[in-house]
């Protein structure tokens, strides 16, 4: 399987007025051509910000954007339009995402007007509607005059509008209820099937990714602390971060609900950080060289890649390469 998307040493920096707010630092991770990868961990670890800068909405600081082996991040903006028509986003709240003034037909349409690519406009529209499972009386209708599901059912009619191979997924179902949240889900799911969609999927809902990742990766404060395939994740979490997340799924079986790990401590200031592992004041395994250098993101098992200077010693892997 060829890999479609490869991101190196990805980083996007805000100014603030207390100094460089690193949202997203040293990002590395590669997905393949018809699979979904992951994103998670906890509000404001930089997944929405690494997923707008992949698609262009924000520009990055520093690294690569790899895409089919051209270099994104280094387009031309003659050259930037192909680049994303090629990849698009779905948008966590698919409220404000749409144009209150545009119906749905409008909505939909909108990215073929903007690639002056409407040849067939109403067959083209009324087919991406019906992909969608939107029904046709809707498409005179307005945003507001719409429940949550059918909304984010627009917002993938756009993405696919341009016919994309890649679309980056931020939280698309976070905002709907349960049992939406399962259509929508299935949805992707088929139309990935279909289309040979590749997806970086962004939540902070385990059991979704869970449903719908091949690979997951999991940030903190801007870093990728562990990547690997979903299966193995779920079956041994060797980051301690990792570990703290999945004990806090809830589960329904009494009798083999995991111990919670509970993290004390401060979370540490994105903004001008000191040197050293960013999960360090809150890791209860941390040492001396947790604070002082920043670990890399490594192979610890076939596959399993962990930033952790002691996750060998935690885990009880015998013969861990040294950093």
């Amino acid at each position: 399987m060829s890999t479609l998307l490869e991101i190196q040493n990805l980083k996007k920096y805000f100014k603030t007025p207390r100094g460089m707010l690193h949202a997203v630092d040293d990002v590395s991770f590669a997905i393949d051509q018809g699979c979904t990868m992951g994103i998670v961990g906890e509000s404001g670890c930089g997944k929405s910000t690494l997923g707008r800068t992949i698609a262009q909405l924000l520009q990055p600081t520093g690294g690569r954007i790899l895409f089919s082996g051209q270099d994104g991040s280094r387009l031309k903006r003659s050259e930037l339009k192909a680049y994303n028509r090629n990849i698009q986003m779905i948008f966590q709240d698919p409220f404000s995402s749409l144009n209150p003034r545009m119906t749905v037909f409008d909505a939909i349409a909108e990215p073929l007007r903007s690639h002056r690519d409407t040849q067939d406009l109403d067959k083209r529209v009324s087919g991406l509607m019906e992909t969608v499972g939107l029904a046709r009386r809707v498409a005179g209708a307005y945003p507001h005059e719409l429940d949550g599901g059918r909304r984010q059912r627009i917002g993938i009619a756009r993405a696919l509008a341009l016919s994309p191979e890649f679309i980056v997924c931020d939280e698309p179902v976070s905002a709907l209820d349960v049992s939406i949240q399962a259509q929508v889900l299935n949805l992707l799911m088929d139309l990935q099937e279909e289309k040979k969609l590749t997806y970086l999927f962004i939540t902070h809902d385990l059991s979704v990714v869970k449903h719908i990742s091949d690979q997951i990766g999991v940030m903190y404060l801007g870093h990728l602390v562990e990547q690997c395939p979903t299966k193995a994740l779920f079956r041994a979490q060797l980051h301690p971060y990792t570990k703290a997340l999945l004990s806090a799924i809830p589960t329904i079986n009494i009798d083999s609900r995991p111990e919670r790990i509970v993290l004390k401590g401060e979370i540490s200031s994105p903004i001008n950080p000191a040197p050293g592992c960013r999960f360090a004041p809150r890791c209860p395994h941390a040492c001396g060289q947790c604070r002082q250098s920043s670990p890399q993101l490594r192979e610890i098992l076939p596959g399993h890649h962990v930033a952790c200077h002691l996750a060998e010693e935690i885990n009880g892997i015998p013969g861990g390469a040294a950093e």
